[in-house]
């Protein structure tokens, strides 16, 4: 918490990295982060007539949207085509999402371990129009941690 008379920044989301261990280029235009969400479970109670008792369940999982323009480089559609072909483990990849300040200073990070693309969207192809080519790629992930 910030300390009483000190004014607490808010930060542009536009200064992010996105960074996957063995991809090299790795440049986004937009990321969405998953919500983190929990599952409530409801549990009747026998006497307890004017409501239920509501208590955590599991996590429920989340997907990374990343979105960029389709480039010369490849290494996105192939690690999802590893996913497509069953070489899972060879396809769990940490991915960190890092956001910073008008300093270029590490404000968050979200770390994603083992996660693997598991939607890949092309670019819509129109030559009546004068858009960027633009790749999506939705990620699933074991478990997330954040500094």
């Amino acid at each position: 918490m910030t300390p009483t008379g000190q004014r607490s920044e808010a930060h542009p989301s536009f200064r992010f990295a996105v960074q996957i261990s063995g991809i090299d280029e790795a440049v986004f235009s937009e990321c969405t982060l998953p919500p983190l969400e929990v599952n409530v479970l409801q549990q009747k109670e026998g006497g307890y007539n004017t409501g239920v008792h509501q208590l955590p369940g599991p996590v429920k999982p989340g997907r990374i949207t990343l979105k960029r323009g389709l480039a010369q480089s490849n290494e996105l559609l192939k690690w999802y085509q590893d996913v497509a072909h069953g070489k899972i483990k060879d396809a769990e990849k940490n991915v960190s999402v890092v956001m910073y300040d008008s300093q270029y200073s590490e404000v968050m990070r979200w770390n994603f371990s083992k996660a693997y693309p598991i939607k890949w969207t092309g670019p819509t192809f129109k030559s009546s129009e004068n858009a960027i080519a633009i790749e999506t790629l939705e990620l699933a992930f074991a478990e997330v941690d954040f500094q």
